[in-house]
């Protein structure tokens, strides 16, 4: 138990941090006094019924978790692991999530991304030794990452009241029942709890590794659980629409630039 507490804090602050740095973007581009208003007024929003507790848990999982046990995990993991084992660490636990993402794909139509998520995933786990090497992705295989909340958003479920859990970071109903299907199918379903334990620590470490020197976009913000909730809830769109997500010309033009660069971050994560 106290193995799969470490990794659940480890997953869930990872998470809020990467919601965190793509709000640090809005928010950089809401710099008129009315957007910043907007933005910190958050009381009204129907997204979070749950704002006193939402809150109370933010400040415990940024301010005390991840000040005292993931930052100063992730600084040692970083000193002490040379980059080729990182990297393949990080490849071997994407690659159990490749069987997901061929279903997901499958499941909203998008059949060439289905194809690319099972080629990878045979390519890798054959000649990429069990994943460790990502010769799919020197291919132009590139990963198609799809998860069962993108598909039940794609259904038209809406994402129900936003939850920033305790150890966890910040959710939704509908985010939440999508990782617990993707978590039952293969290969998770088959493997035993220290595989599964392996690849969550993975990611977390790697996925705050990126953020340590981003943080002080996020510490300079007026409202940084505002800030996190609004980048979390643009990105589920995002991900949902595939990239389509309506914007003026003016917008495009200002925002793309930056975007585009954090998005290749959480593409990571």
């Amino acid at each position: 138990m106290k193995h799969l507490l470490v990794v659940v804090l480890l997953v869930g602050l990872t998470s809020g941090c990467a919601a965190n740095k793509t709000q640090q973007q809005v928010d950089a581009q809401a710099s008129t006094p009315a957007q910043t208003a907007v933005q910190s007024e958050s009381t009204s929003d129907p997204r979070d019924p749950l704002e006193g507790f939402n809150r109370t848990m933010w400040d415990f999982n940024y301010d005390i978790l991840d000040k005292y046990l993931l930052k100063p995990v992730t600084q040692g993991y970083v000193a002490v692991m040379p980059q080729p084992v990182r990297t393949g660490l990080v490849n071997f636990s994407n690659n159990l999530s490749e069987p997901a993402n061929f279903l997901n794909n499958l499941i909203q139509g998008e059949i060439d991304g289905s194809m690319v998520s099972l080629a990878r995933f045979l390519i890798n786990t054959t000649v990429g030794v069990v994943g460790v090497f990502d010769v799919a992705g020197s291919m132009d295989l590139k990963k198609e990452e799809e998860s069962f909340g993108e598909v039940l958003g794609v259904w038209g479920l809406e994402t129900g009241p936003y939850l920033m859990v305790p150890a966890r970071g910040p959710t939704d109903i509908r985010s939440t029942t999508g990782d617990v299907v993707d978590n039952m199918m293969f290969p998770f379903n088959i493997l035993n709890s220290n595989f599964t334990l392996f690849s969550a620590v993975v990611g977390a470490l790697e996925g705050r590794a990126m953020l340590l020197s981003q943080e002080s976009t996020l510490n300079s913000s007026l409202d940084p659980y505002a800030f996190v909730k609004t980048a979390y809830f643009q990105r589920l769109d995002f991900k949902v629409k595939n990239g389509n997500v309506e914007k003026s010309p003016e917008e495009q033009a200002e925002q793309m630039e930056d975007f585009e660069e954090f998005e290749g971050l959480l593409d990571e994560l």
